[in-house]
């Protein structure tokens, strides 16, 4: 199952952005492998408050969403889809401008995470 976790300022977060996000990220992950695996997005947005994010050593104000996305290892090596993981960091980095505006693009760091098979589970059975 793909999971994104959104660490991202917490003024970004304003009760109606989330559903945005959450759907934009799950469209992002179906534009690369389809509808089926899109229901299954689940997504986390972890709001950070004013003075605790620093870039460079230096503390921060920016929203400057950093996103990882964690799912099996084996889907960012199908044959069918041979550039899985450079569509998904563009199709994450689109989803987030899309919702947040085209300036937050240069703030965004997208991170993806391959998750070895017999490791992930589902309802307390390894999937």
């Amino acid at each position: 199952m793909p999971h994104y976790t959104v660490h991202i300022g917490e003024e970004a977060l304003d009760g109606k952005v989330e559903p945005q996000l959450i759907a934009a990220l799950a469209d992002a992950v179906g534009s690369v492998f389809g509808e089926r695996l899109r229901t299954l997005v689940g997504v986390d947005l972890i709001g950070i408050p004013r003075h605790r994010r620093g870039i460079g050593g230096l503390p921060t104000d920016q929203v400057a969403p950093l996103i990882t996305l964690s799912m099996r290892e084996a889907a960012y090596h199908l044959p069918e889809i041979p550039d899985a993981p450079a569509r998904l960091i563009a199709a994450t980095a689109d989803a987030m401008a899309s919702v947040l505006g085209e300036d937050i693009r240069e703030q965004t760091i997208v991170s993806i995470e391959g998750v070895p098979a017999g490791r992930t589970g589902v309802a307390g059975e390894v999937a």
